[in-house]
């Protein structure tokens, strides 16, 4: 008995400094979030063209996707394109790290990829979703449609039986 009184109070001390830890870090709030972006944002020479390139071609991507919001079609390539980029991110990301002096001026690419998946897989995967909830949207909308043409249809037999 003893030694379970030993082990409940041993647990008991560990989930109280695991309480203490974590309300310490709550009371920082996000400032070493904060701190690791700021450090990262500074840390790139945005003057770089292909860097001005990269997100100009996202800025680009972003208005065609807003810009054909209406052709659904059209829409799904360009998602799948999208998250073709997204999978080939970690190809890219080899090649780009083997061969960064010939159009950067510093070696962004380490072998974990977190600056192409900043820069390249994150603004692709919010296009993606961002065509993703516009054709959740169209497909509500052909739903409700398609509904009242149904309730048309079914009003117009009743009529045509009462006659």
């Amino acid at each position: 008995m003893d030694d379970l009184m030993m082990e409940m109070n041993a647990h008991m001390e560990l989930m109280a400094d695991l309480v203490k830890k974590l309300t310490a870090e709550l009371r920082t709030g996000f400032q070493p979030a904060y701190d690791n972006f700021i450090g990262f944002f500074h840390a790139i020479d945005w003057k770089e063209p292909w860097l001005i390139g990269l997100l100009s071609f996202h800025a680009a991507l972003l208005l065609v996707t807003f810009l054909s919001r209406k052709h659904i079609n059209f829409q799904m390539c360009l998602f799948l394109l999208a998250l073709t980029g997204v999978f080939l991110a970690e190809t890219i990301n080899k090649f780009l790290g083997s061969n960064w002096k010939q159009f950067a001026g510093q070696n962004y690419f380490d072998t974990r990829g977190v600056f192409l998946s900043v820069l390249w897989s994150g603004p692709l995967l919010v296009i993606a979703v961002i065509i993703l909830l516009n054709t959740l949207f169209s497909l509500c909308l052909l739903m409700v449609k398609w509904k009242r043409a149904e309730l048309r249809h079914r009003a117009r037999l009743a009529r045509n039986k009462q006659d």
